[in-house]
């Protein structure tokens, strides 16, 4: 457990960000099924990009795998059992238990399991149906075309696209309702055509042109945009400061870049990229609204971020779009509902929004619990601000921003 307080509430300093998890995890399958894309620099130095390397690597040398099956663990890592169904279902030559911890076998799979299938792979359910462990076995023949639902997590549909360009026809992805998180999908189809991919978008889908080699690659990540929303979150709280944080690109590929308008909009935080640093200044006597609404379906990954800089600014906000948050690393929206309680917040939550409707006066230090989610320990910090907290398990931060409590000792934060 850790406590945190701010003597000053003004933070000032450089901070460098990893590389995007989400574009890491992608060149990652990338690079596997393209040998030609040799080197990947500014790659995630989070969990879940090291969870995905080793499984790879493990898989690599399954040659000494003879007559049993070959499991692998990927944890609590969501991507990686996503994007590996995938891929093992495509590649794999032996038979793979894919599994992953408690919270993982509660996590659906169904949607992209039952889309393999319909290709000709060959995977099957080893306890719960519909859940993981899974086990992959070689294909068959496989079909080029079949349809998903568009209201499920974007990774079912990238896992589906980072393969499709190794199989022999292509792939066309039939959408059944409305797309969600569309900017996810557009990141792996921009990472793709980067390559010399053909993807186009159809009036209810996307279809992928096969390919069987492509050019020499070495490719540059971008800094993680969902790591940076606690510094534009930390300067909505703060006194007048100012940060930079490395490596950005003004033309992201990444849908939480749309940071910069939200928080110019709402909270004051002036945002500028030059020579790949964001510079972040707060706008001195901003005058903040007193009740905000936003649809955060394209990018529910700073929804916790967002809840937080509103709560510390005692500014009321409904935030809708985010039925996915209840599939996370853990029920999202109901831990935000606990956890918010705890600082003085009434929140309203159904199956895919939060409200905040009232702020109360909190005479104890609060604990906040993280529910093994690393957003949940990282959007609540930056409320130290405001009042000193306690967090548990502090060491989940790990999955995607390892040196984030270093980074906040930097800038002033006491921990201990």
């Amino acid at each position: 457990m850790l406590q945190l307080s701010h003597p000053t509430s003004e933070i000032n300093g450089k901070i460098q960000i990893t590389g995007s998890k989400s574009e890491s995890n992608r060149w990652l399958i990338l690079q596997q099924l393209f040998p030609s894309i040799q080197r990947i620099e500014n790659l995630s130095n989070s969990e879940d990009t090291k969870v995905l390397l080793e499984a790879l690597n493990l898989f690599n040398s399954r040659s000494n795998v003879q007559n049993k099956a070959l499991e692998i663990n990927i944890g609590h890592t969501g991507t990686a059992m996503r994007f590996l169904t995938a891929f093992f279902a495509i590649k794999t030559d032996v038979e793979i238990i894919l599994t992953g911890s408690e919270r993982m076998q509660q996590r659906p799979i169904e949607p992209l399991v039952t889309a393999l299938n319909s290709l000709g792979c060959n995977i099957s359910y080893i306890k719960k149906e519909g859940f993981p462990p899974l086990r992959i076995k070689a294909k068959s023949s496989l079909n080029d075309e079949l349809e998903i639902r568009a209201d499920i997590s974007s990774q079912y549909i990238t896992a589906l696209l980072l393969v499709a360009p190794i199989l022999p026809n292509g792939l066309k992805i039939h959408f059944l309702g409305e797309l969600t998180s569309r900017p996810y999908i557009e990141m792996t189809k921009q990472q793709l055509e980067s390559i010399g991919i053909d993807v186009k978008w159809l009036d209810e889908g996307l279809k992928v042109k096969p390919i069987k080699n492509i050019s020499e690659q070495h490719v540059l990540v971008e800094s993680d945009w969902s790591s940076a929303s606690y510094w534009f979150s930390m300067l909505a709280l703060s006194e007048s400061s100012e940060i930079e944080l490395s490596s950005y690109k003004n033309k992201s590929l990444q849908g939480d870049a749309s940071l910069k308008q939200i928080y110019a909009q709402y909270f004051g935080i002036q945002s500028e990229i030059e020579d790949a640093v964001l510079k972040l200044k707060k706008i001195a006597d901003f005058k903040f609204p007193e009740s905000i609404e936003l649809n955060l379906n394209s990018t529910p990954d700073i929804a916790q971020t967002i809840a937080l800089t509103c709560a510390g600014l005692k500014i009321k906000a409904k935030l809708t779009g985010l039925h996915t948050l209840k599939l996370k690393e853990t029920d999202r929206l109901e831990a935000m509902r606990n956890e918010l309680k705890k600082v003085g917040v009434d929140t309203v939550i159904t199956e895919n929004s939060i409200e905040l409707v009232a702020f109360n006066k909190v005479n104890d230090i609060p604990t906040i619990e993280t529910y093994q989610d690393h957003r949940m320990a990282m959007a609540f910090a930056p409320l130290a601000l405001k009042m000193p907290l306690k967090i548990n398990d502090e060491a989940v931060v790990d999955k995607s921003y390892p040196t984030f409590w270093q980074d906040l000792r930097s800038v002033g934060f006491a921990i201990v």
